[in-house]
């Protein structure tokens, strides 16, 4: 039970001589405060997160994959791909930002819980939208290197020699299809350790203002 919940408790006792006894007013304000201050942490997260990833793909940039997969020259697909991503990053980003500054300047117990539902709609399509984009982001490379790399090419043509294409090609997107899965298990990991963790305060949040309201 946090100070929150014993003090509400209190709120609704006559004895203060554990407590000091606090108004209505006291205590929206006090889970106001906190909701202010989660939801401002999940904006510095995000934009942790876009740093971490950026600065990481800097750091793989002259690593042999990438220096092979630039000889495909498939900036045409990429960069409209990449483009269209850090476009719809900005859009959360930004409204991390605004659910902060509304929730911040929120003055009454029923516009708060709106908010926080808000707040809590938008962080579960930030994490759809990064793991969807992931799975997306597999199988664009997958699709460049079959149209694009040599080995990739020659294999396909001796699959399609020996009968054996759709088999290739099934065995291929398997492997594809499982390793995008664990690469996803460990991102979700991350995203429920981190904005689980911040999503269940503020859930917490919603549910003693609903209490206040009856």
């Amino acid at each position: 039970m946090d100070e929150l919940e014993l003090l509400k408790k209190d709120w609704k006792k006559e004895d203060t001589s554990r407590f000091p006894k606090l108004t209505y007013n006291e205590l929206y304000s006090m889970i106001l405060k906190k909701s202010s201050s989660i939801v401002k942490w999940i904006f510095i997260i995000s934009i942790l997160e876009f740093v971490f990833w950026t600065l990481i793909s800097f750091a793989l940039k002259d690593a042999d994959y990438n220096k092979r997969f630039e000889s495909y020259h498939a900036e045409n697909i990429m960069i409209p791909f990449m483009a269209l991503g850090y476009l719809i990053l900005a859009y959360f980003f930004y409204k991390f930002f605004m659910n902060y500054r509304t929730i911040s300047a929120t003055d009454n117990a029923k516009k708060l819980m709106e908010n926080i539902l808000k707040t809590r709609k938008t962080i579960k399509q930030y994490v759809a939208f990064n793991l969807i984009y992931m799975a997306l982001s597999v199988f664009v490379v997958l699709g460049i290197q079959f149209n694009k790399d040599e080995e990739m090419i020659s294999l396909i043509e001796k699959a399609t020699a020996n009968g054996e294409l759709f088999q290739f090609y099934a065995v291929t997107i398997l492997i594809a299809l499982a390793a995008s899965a664990v690469l996803i298990g460990i991102i979700l990991g991350f995203y429920y350790l981190i904005y689980g963790i911040l999503l269940k305060r503020l859930n917490n949040n919603y549910k003693e203002l609903k209490r206040l309201e009856v």
